[in-house]
């Protein structure tokens, strides 16, 4: 899919104009040109592959279906007809085999869950009596669609209950659907855009990865450098506390799900680390945040500063701050970072929190839930880099080890959340599903390598990926892709003589890279330049003579999968 820009089918069987213009108009990136499938057609549109609305290409196509639409025995059930449960559900396993025909079509498929009218009562005290209520039909149609189309890394399944939910009164108007069969109020659609929006820059690879808090009045209640850490508000049988120490949960639990904690905070640093250490009601602790800027400084510029150390671009950043001078400041100097309005309510932070709807992610893989550690190991490193001096001294005593194998369904998850996630050391920034990326690397002509690095002090996992393309007598590497936290470790250099080992066991002549410029790849521009590659600044191509020898890094010891050393 292209960032700037996704061509959408919005297939139907009631009426979506309505919500094709809260997407069109919708200011938020990415910009979506979507059309419209020939109203009441669904199955007719999802197994027709040469019908009329199928002549343009699109990438995304969003199924949005009233169950009685499709499922028979569910409109029949409607009407109070005692109809089977494994009929139903049979029913929804044919409907989901027929979505399944839209992949080779599409990039991405989003469908909503299916949804009953608020004020639908059915059978009453036994709506949700297996075998006679809707409300539990529904809920077992809903759950057998995902279970059927679990295994489609490109298929999302989005909560439209939470679309009703916030709706509120505004989710259903009778007239709009005797007037223009639109079953929704527009609020409903407003809040699918933006789950839809927010799915798609997640799968873009644009989620937020790290948050950064104020600390007094924001992580917990009063200012610590005049009560004393002994009299903040947190925790306890106050109303306030307990809202401060439910907030520092929320944050905490986003850690698990591979988000950053950071702190940007006016403060004496010995003395806000005291109160994050004695305090006995912090439910977050030291090492629950990769870092932090504890100072008088400007936060503006603390907060690139942090960032920058973190190896994450701002626009990776959400910034909290219960002070409006301070949000309004970021805003203006950053205006990537996302400042979030603040209530002025404390019982209202955790709701706040988790309204936002920048974290989503298309996988989370084990690694994620280890991201915290990994950046204070990191930050361990730094630390003896530092006492060391010398870089190359400094990557021996590491002792890194990485081990490369070939791309293959056990490393195929982590490695398509690499592929899909990584900006900076990217040489084209390509988005690729799991299929895509899978199939792509079986042409005899390509190859893709992963490379997992561990050092001395932990593991950093699967971090790197290189693909190649070999051509007459030249290969050509189609991706270079390294996570930030392995960046400058020498690892970018062994990936290129991974890249040389294998055009040089087929006799090829010539190794080249061709960088495609983005907003956040310089770092990858940088490495190719002091590289050793031969640069046409013209075409920003990079080429290597193969019968010269790319050295492999002394520093690093490398094996294969089944841990045999190479190196």
């Amino acid at each position: 899919m292209n960032k700037d820009q996704i061509r959408a089918i919005l297939i139907s069987d009631f009426n979506l104009d309505n919500f094709a213009g809260y997407l069109k108009n919708d200011s938020h990136s990415p910009k979506i040109d979507s059309s419209i499938a020939p109203f009441g057609q669904v199955k007719q549109v999802l197994m027709n592959e040469n019908m009329e609305c199928w002549e343009t290409l699109h990438d995304l196509a969003i199924v949005w279906t009233q169950p009685e639409g499709v499922i028979d025995s569910f409109r029949k059930a409607l009407d109070f007809n005692q109809v089977p449960i494994e009929q139903t559900l049979e029913e929804v396993d044919d409907y989901c085999e027929a979505l399944s025909k839209l992949l080779v079509r599409v990039n991405t498929l989003l469908i909503p869950t299916w949804t009953l009218s608020a004020g639908f009562t059915g059978y009453g005290l036994l709506e949700r009596k297996p075998g006679i209520g809707l409300t539990d039909l529904l809920a077992r149609m809903n759950l057998r669609l995902a279970e059927n189309l679990k295994d489609f890394s490109n298929v999302f399944v989005l909560n439209a209950g939470r679309w009703i939910q916030s709706a509120g009164k505004e989710a259903f108007n009778p007239k709009l659907w005797y007037m223009g069969k639109i079953p929704f109020g527009n609020q409903v659609f407003k809040e699918a855009v933006s789950d839809i929006k927010s799915t798609l820059t997640s799968i873009l690879g644009g989620a937020k990865k790290l948050i950064l808090v104020d600390l007094d009045d924001t992580l917990w209640g009063g200012t610590v450098g005049e009560d004393g850490w002994k009299s903040l508000k947190l925790g306890g049988h106050d109303p306030i506390g307990e809202a401060f120490s439910d907030f520092q949960k929320s944050l905490k639990s986003l850690t698990r799900r591979g988000i950053l904690l950071g702190i940007i905070s006016k403060n004496e640093e010995t003395v806000a680390l005291d109160a994050i250490e004695k305090n006995p009601e912090m439910i977050l602790k030291r090492e629950d945040f990769v870092g932090w800027r504890i100072n008088w400084t400007d936060k503006a510029q603390n907060i690139l500063d942090l960032t920058n150390e973190l190896n994450l671009g701002v626009q990776s950043t959400v910034f909290i701050d219960d002070n409006p001078m301070e949000r309004a400041r970021v805003k203006e100097a950053l205006p990537d970072v996302l400042v979030p309005d603040w209530p002025k309510d404390k019982m209202f932070y955790k709701d706040c929190l988790m309204s936002l709807n920048c974290f989503n992610t298309p996988v989370i893989s084990l690694e994620d839930g280890q991201r915290t550690k990994m950046y204070g190991i990191e930050s361990k490193r730094k630390k003896l880099k530092e006492k060391l001096g010398s870089l190359e001294k400094w990557l021996k005593t590491l002792e890194t080890k990485v081990v490369i194998e070939e791309i293959n369904p056990a490393n195929l998850q982590r490695s398509s959340q690499l592929f899909n996630k990584t900006n900076q050391m990217n040489l084209s920034t390509r988005r690729l599903t799991e299929e895509e990326l899978m199939d792509w690397g079986k042409e005899k002509n390509r190859r893709i390598w992963t490379f997992r690095v561990s050092d001395k002090f932990g593991d950093s996992g699967l971090t790197g990926l290189l693909s190649v393309e070999c051509n007459g007598t030249q290969m050509l590497i189609i991706d270079f892709v390294l996570s930030c936290r392995v960046m400058g470790r020498k690892i970018e250099e062994l990936m290129l003589h991974t890249a040389y080992e294998y055009g040089r066991s087929l006799n090829l002549k010539t190794l080249s890279a061709n960088y495609l410029k983005t907003k956040k790849n310089n770092p990858c521009l940088t490495f190719l330049k002091q590289s050793g590659l031969e640069h046409n600044e013209k075409t920003d191509t990079f080429k290597w003579n193969l019968e010269t020898p790319y050295p492999q890094p002394e520093c690093i010891t490398v094996s294969n999968g089944d841990s045999q050393t190479l190196n």
